[in-house]
């Protein structure tokens, strides 16, 4: 399917109006009006790139405040902006790389592999008691743990307490890409639920596009972290982030917080439509809700488009997801649960 506009609550295929339960933007920022309101002014100010490199002589004290802004946000000492989130997260296992041997995680997104990473087809649980024994049986190598907050695919908030159990200096690379600006009240996201072990040397990685409608991304850590990943090619060589976009994130504080309580609500809301729908699987009240029955399609023909494509790859398997974001409207969603009801009772 082909569109002409880009989705808020509903989109438009071929002159016909469909409900929108697809894509990203959890907080709804893209299609706020105080917020592109703000990306004007930003324009207004910035224009649409800063015509410098960040190691330039000439450098642009709007993105120092945006970096400063996001460490504070991510509870990190120092945090270096980048273009977009796949380029903070190839930046950042790049550089981790040199810090020790990569253990990747059986759900590591794709951004954060290298090279042709091959994954361990294991348990999340089976791959931690693994990664423990294998961190702390060899005093001799260093390690680095490779992996992410949320599985999108599967709704799940990993569990980190097993960091606990590790007794000797490992670096921790998360993408946080799904957790920061929808974990916790604050949106902070997964740093939160990190174990705050001496040994544990956390590099954060996120995009800034699925909660906050933001082409740019982020890692943040260390100080001495920060300060050596900024003199690596993925920093030097790339472009800013639109100076626009990080002066509307950061004139926008107070819009952020009111979208995740929306966001949050919606998500409550849905849930009690929902209880008792077993095809629905939401475990920790995200805003994906991951649906265990193939009727996309059917959906579709009621005017109520979801997310049902194969992901990482075309060929893949398609997955078939329900996305809540602070856009939609009680209305909707008991529209939407309607449509399930019915669409079960056929399938």
């Amino acid at each position: 399917m082909h569109t002409n506009t880009t989705p808020d609550n509903v989109t438009h295929v071929s002159g016909k109006e469909y409900l929108f339960f697809s894509g990203f933007s959890y907080l709804g920022l893209h299609a706020h009006p105080h917020y592109k309101e703000a990306l004007r002014n930003g324009i207004d100010l910035y224009g649409t790139v800063f015509v410098s490199s960040r190691i330039a002589n000439l450098r642009l004290d709007l993105y120092e405040e945006l970096d400063d802004t996001l460490a504070e946000m991510l509870r990190q000492e120092a945090a270096a902006s980048f273009s977009s989130g796949y380029l903070a997260s190839q930046g950042a296992v790049q550089y981790a790389a040199t810090k020790g041997e990569l253990c990747y995680s059986p759900t590591t997104h794709p951004s954060l592999r290298l090279g042709k990473a091959i994954l361990p087809e294991l348990s999340w649980s089976a791959w931690t008691s693994q990664t423990i024994e294998k961190v702390n049986a060899w005093p001799d190598n260093t390690f680095v743990i490779v992996t992410d907050s949320v599985n999108p695919l599967t709704s799940t908030v990993n569990d980190f307490n097993w960091l606990s159990e590790i007794n000797k200096e490992v670096m921790v690379v998360i993408d946080d890409s799904h957790g920061f600006g929808v974990l916790s009240a604050d949106g902070g996201g997964i740093v939160h639920s990190l174990p705050q072990h001496p040994p544990l040397r956390y590099l954060l990685t996120a995009s800034l596009a699925k909660a906050f409608s933001i082409q740019g991304g982020v890692v943040s850590g260390r100080l001495e972290d920060i300060i050596a990943l900024k003199k690596t090619p993925a920093f030097t060589a790339g472009t800013s982030l639109m100076p626009a976009s990080a002066w509307a994130f950061l004139q926008s504080k107070a819009l952020f917080r009111q979208q995740r309580k929306t966001m949050q609500h919606r998500i409550g809301e849905f849930l009690a439509f929902t209880q008792g729908m077993h095809q629905l699987h939401n475990p920790f009240q995200l805003p994906i809700f991951v649906l265990n029955a193939g009727i996309e399609k059917e959906l579709e023909r009621k005017g109520t488009i979801i997310s049902s494509f194969g992901y990482p790859n075309p060929d893949s398997p398609p997955i078939n997801r329900i996305i809540i974001t602070a856009l939609h409207q009680t209305p909707q969603l008991e529209t939407l649960y309607q449509q399930l009801k019915q669409a079960f009772k056929t399938a």
